[in-house]
Parts: structure tokens; sequence; C-alpha cells
């Protein structure tokens, strides 16, 4: 097997674009070096010193901020193909706690390895350009759905959220999908009490729109679903349109 197929970060680039030969020899440099965390460790704090990125390989993640009180707001989750640390690319310090749902594996790689992306991959500096901003708009799309929404259609919207993001990098995926995140931490995604995350899954099992078993949910209605929370699919197609041609820039 090709050492590109195995890269899920390749995969879910491959999604919006066939990716030239640059961009997949910078795809093996990301992740280059591998390493484990453990369920509830944490891979960084706020504050510290932001050297590396990191590509998701293995389990899930997320990024939080904590208030003065001990509350938390979780502002990321992170799946196997993403990269983790865009959103602090500008600054030297971390502005997130960034913790394992579950055990995971991560590539870490240099901030600085991504001047070479820009020299000599122009094709995947635009994509993961293009994903970054994406990303901005997803998030008003999420904003809007804590700040209007009802308990009931805000978890509607983050499992067809889910689903959605899970299927770029598992082709095979159909309504079905692993959810190892418990009920506390959906309530700091949410902005929501544990009550309401518990009363709200409820809601929706016995409306007949998801079924739950073994640490999975499964969307039984998916159209009604959408119809519920207004929900947009952000991410199964990208405008790759204005893309480079892949030549690389002369250094």
């Amino acid at each position: 097997m090709n050492a590109h197929t195995k890269s899920c970060l390749a995969q879910k680039l491959s999604h919006y674009a066939e990716l030239d030969e640059a961009s997949l020899e910078s795809i093996a440099r990301f992740e280059r070096e591998e390493k484990d965390f453990a369920k509830n460790d944490e891979v960084y704090q706020e504050g510290d010193q932001n050297i590396h990125l990191y590509v998701v390989k293995k389990g899930w993640l997320y990024s939080y901020a904590d208030l003065r009180d001990g509350r938390r707001q979780i502002v990321e989750i992170h799946h196997p193909g993403d990269i983790v640390g865009f959103p602090d690319i500008a600054f030297t310090e971390r502005t997130t706690v960034l913790r394992a749902a579950e055990d995971v594996r991560l590539c870490p790689f240099p901030k600085k390895d991504l001047d070479e992306v820009f020299k000599r991959a122009p094709q995947l500096a635009a994509l993961l350009f293009a994903l970054a901003v994406r990303n901005q708009v997803i998030m008003i799309d999420f904003l809007r759905a804590i700040g209007r929404m009802s308990a009931r259609e805000r978890i509607a919207y983050l499992l067809l959220d889910l689903q959605a993001r899970l299927r770029i990098t598992n082709t095979t995926m159909t309504t079905t999908f692993r959810l190892p995140l418990n009920q506390t931490e959906i309530s700091d995604v949410l902005g929501l009490t544990n009550v309401y995350v518990s009363r709200s899954f409820t809601a929706l099992e016995k409306d007949g729109l998801i079924r739950r078993s073994n640490g999975s949910v499964e969307i039984l209605e998916e159209d009604r679903m959408k119809r519920i929370c207004d929900f947009s699919d952000r991410h199964t197609k990208l405008d790759t349109s204005w893309f480079p041609d892949g030549t690389p820039v002369e250094v």
C-alpha cells in the first residue's frame, strides 16, 4: 500500500482536490513523527509556547478555554485528518487547552515547516488556507446555533455537523458514527447543562430522529433533522477553481 493512502490528512484533502506530488511530499513530512496520548491527557495548555502544529492520526480531541470561575467552553472538536493549531498560527503562545477525549495518536510538526509548503507546494498552501477560512464560516454557523436555538436544536445541529465532517475521511460511513464525548463535554460544546443535554437526546430519540447504542449515534431522519435546525453542510464542497497550478515558487 502506498504510504500516502494511509494518511488521514491526505485522504481528507484528496476529497477536495487531486493532490500533486509536492503536496503529498509535504503531508508526508508533517506525519514523519508520531506521539501517543492517553484519554484525558492535556497535549498543551493555554500559555504554552506555540511551536508545533499536530496532524490527528487516531482518536478524538477537543480544544477548550477556561473561565475564571472554573467553567469551560469547548471551542473545537478534532478528528483524524484534522490539523490542530491553525487558529493560534499568528501567536507565540497557545490560546486554548488541547485535551484527548480518548486515546489518540498525533503527528507533531514545527510551525516553521509551513514555509516550505508556501514555497514548494502552492496547491497544498491554497487548500490549507481555504479550509482555515471555511472554518470561520462554520464557526459563525455554530455561534448562531448556540445563541439562537433551543437545546434540542443545538444537539441536532452538533450531530449533523459531526456526521458531515466524519464522512469526509470515512467514505463508507452511512448514518451511524461513534461519539466518544461524555455528557459533560457535549454540555461544554453547546453551552448547556447536563440535564438539558440528557433531555434533548431523549427527545430526539422519542421523536424517531436518532438512535443511541454503545457509544454510537445513528441519525434516522437526516433531512428532517436538517429542517429542525436549519443545518447547512459546509464540509462536503469547497471551491478550488482559484487554486494555483501547482508550480513551485522559485527560491
